[in-house]
């Protein structure tokens, strides 16, 4: 091992962690969007509930690497257009959040909304103010398996020539050299724990209740 290829090669590295980072946090923020729209729709509209759930459910048991090269025929892109990415990552973040939205929403304590409504809240405001907030660490558990799935995800698009972290894999396999599978390993790892941990401190802003409980 040549211990000296990391930082001969960092400004290489920063750009496709760059990279790396963009077609992840795109496609999951406006995958949790999503998420949040059709989850709300299931857990207010019963009846299309499961029809909802399991259907974008199965939208995860799309090859990733088929779904990268088929979504260039429907979108009428490029083989080589980030934006691919982009959809393909949405897709599996809405399979991944949708059923973790509704457990979240659907959770609330019955008597707490009954609470709400006694004390005069709109049914929007019963969501805003109640249910959605109560419903965020189960949405921020799914979300941090979504976001480190998807920095895993993402690396298979190296296959189609698609720069990101992913590229070192290739790039060591083509040169046949360890360096670069090893420092895309690392690198991808250090990437999701990263993103985990700004994940749990969000959670913490956005649950100042729980900080408590766990004071005492």
């Amino acid at each position: 091992m040549n211990w000296q290829w990391v930082p001969e090669n960092m400004d290489l590295i920063i750009d496709l962690t760059k990279s790396h980072l963009k077609l992840t946090l795109v496609p999951t923020g406006i995958g949790l969007v999503i998420s949040l729209l059709l989850g709300t729709l299931a857990t207010y509209v019963p009846r299309i509930r499961e029809f909802v759930v399991s259907g974008t459910s199965l939208l995860y048991t799309i090859p990733s690497l088929a779904l990268f090269v088929l979504l260039p025929g429907i979108l009428g892109t490029k083989i080589l257009d980030p934006v691919n990415i982009v959809v393909a990552m949405t897709i599996y973040t809405v399979a991944l959040l949708v059923r973790v939205v509704v457990d979240g929403l659907t959770s609330v304590d019955e008597t707490t909304l009954i609470s709400a409504k006694a004390m005069g809240f709109t049914g929007v405001q019963e969501y805003f103010r109640v249910r959605l907030p109560l419903a965020v660490p189960a949405v921020l558990a799914g979300l941090r398996n979504v976001v480190v799935s998807n920095v895993s995800i993402v690396t298979i698009a190296a296959t189609i020539g698609i720069s990101q972290l992913g590229t070192l894999f290739t790039l060591g396999f083509t040169r046949n050299s360890m360096e670069p599978i090893v420092a895309g390993l690392v690198f991808s790892l250090l990437l999701a724990v990263v993103l985990d941990l700004v994940l749990v401190f969000i959670g913490r802003l956005l649950s100042p209740w729980k900080r408590g409980k766990r004071a005492h």
